[in-house]
């Protein structure tokens, strides 16, 4: 539980940094004020746009955190033999359908699972191979069913 609060934190700190230092959306040309053929937007546009994108990718990333954290109780609560992957891949799926926060989310908080199910839990490099493959075939938009187990109750 500990470890999962410390990588919402994590995801909360990056996606705000992202959003602030990254590449900005838009180009510099055009729909701003400003005569001429070549118009650039001022630097309050600018900086609206920039806060507006902040806000978003971090809401998107916290929701993709707490979606990241259902399918990991849903997984826990349900104790279902062999369904490990398919809550991998539901938890990426539903954090990725948030939006470009919600998908570097995921990334980094499955990232982190396998890194350190792999350091201190001695996880198998195969098994940590095909709980990424999971992962990623969510958060790229696959069907997580494709890893449902047969019986899972349909509540999950």
């Amino acid at each position: 539980m500990r470890l999962l609060l410390f990588a919402v934190c994590v995801v909360l700190v990056c996606a705000s940094a992202d959003a602030w230092f990254g590449r900005r959306q838009g180009g510099g040309r055009g729909g701003g004020r400003g005569g001429g053929n070549g118009r650039v937007r001022t630097a309050v546009d600018r900086t609206r746009g920039a806060v507006r994108t902040a806000v978003d990718r971090t809401r998107e990333a916290v929701q993709g955190a707490g979606d990241m954290y259902r399918a990991y109780s849903d997984m826990r609560e349900a104790n279902w033999k062999n369904s490990d992957k398919y809550f991998h891949a539901r938890g990426n799926y539903d954090a990725a359908q948030r939006g470009p926060g919600g998908k570097w989310a995921a990334k980094v908080i499955s990232d982190a699972r396998e890194g350190i199910q792999s350091a201190f839990r001695g996880q198998s490099e195969a098994d940590r191979r095909a709980d990424q493959e999971a992962n990623l075939w969510g958060r790229n938009g696959g069907d997580p069913n494709r890893y449902r187990p047969e019986g899972l109750p349909d509540r999950y």
